[in-house]
């Protein structure tokens, strides 16, 4: 295998991935990692020569992402609220939008003071690990479903230096805390129909048990609601993420809650659901 340049094995990457929507962007983060470099180095070495190492990497890498595998994937790692996570496929990815709940959370729990919070479905941990990285009082409770899950949450608690406070139990929902009481329930919940067709990466990659929720995406919602009615001590807050046009049905489902309202993305779609507990 020859050297090649930095602009011509990245432009041949970038026409092998044109069929994707991320394709050049992809290509550019796969080859900064197989070049242990940051993006600054990208603009000024165009025409460095890779080594023959360096170009069987890469190239085992474009050739996963041409077959819709999910760059995170790939390399192991996702970012979110400014850590850096784990992720292998028995997590879910964890999104942008999904750092709106994290922004919520912290605005409902107040950055000084101690609270009791409780992550339902955690998976990487994104959430349950931003939240306690953010909130220095706080004491978090991280569950889910799946083990091999909990596994990964541990180890980004642990990368990030604040597994002291964050425990993590296997739980269906709440199911596992009945006993217990916390200030905030926070949750991203799987809120896709099952007839919905989702892009080709996720639904070929992606846990269906965390993205997938009955006829309707709500009926993880449904059990969701009222287990964290139960588990939040009065005047607590329940945040959760939902789908694009959930508004409505998420809103009728809170009746009876407090402070019912929402928070757009980006894009103006509702995305985050809260409601506080009354007494």
């Amino acid at each position: 295998m020859s050297a090649k340049s930095v602009r011509q094995i990245l432009g041949g990457a970038a026409a092998r991935l044109d069929g994707l929507r991320t394709g050049r962007r992809d290509a550019e983060l796969l080859l900064l990692r197989a070049v242990k470099r940051d993006k600054a180095w990208l603009l000024t070495h165009a025409d460095e020569e890779l080594t023959t190492e360096q170009i069987a990497q890469f190239e085992r890498w474009v050739e996963r992402r041409a077959r819709n595998e999910p760059v995170q994937y790939i390399l192991g790692e996702a970012e979110f609220y400014g850590l850096t996570l784990r992720v292998t496929p028995d997590v879910l990815i964890p999104r942008p939008e999904t750092e709106h709940v994290v922004e919520t959370v912290l605005s409902k729990a107040g950055r000084g003071a101690p609270v009791r919070i409780c992550d339902v479905g955690t998976g990487s941990g994104a959430i349950a690990v931003a939240l306690a990285h953010e909130l220095p009082r706080a004491e978090v409770t991280a569950v889910d479903i799946s083990p091999t899950a909990l596994e990964i949450a541990r180890e980004n608690a642990e990368r990030h230096r604040v597994a002291g406070r964050v425990r993590f139990l296997e739980s269906d929902l709440l199911s596992a805390l009945r006993k217990e009481r916390f200030d905030v329930v926070v949750s991203n919940p799987p809120y896709v129909r099952e007839d919905e067709v989702l892009e080709a990466q996720v639904r070929e990659n992606e846990p269906r048990l965390a993205l997938y929720a009955g006829a309707t995406g709500l009926e993880v919602v449904r059990r969701l609601i009222p287990e964290a009615w139960e588990a939040l001590a009065p005047g607590g807050w329940l945040v959760m993420e939902i789908g694009q046009g959930q508004r409505e049905e998420a809103g009728e489902l809170l009746a009876g809650w407090n402070e019912v309202n929402f928070k757009d993305d980006l894009q103006g779609i509702a995305r985050v659901a809260i409601a506080q507990r009354g007494a």
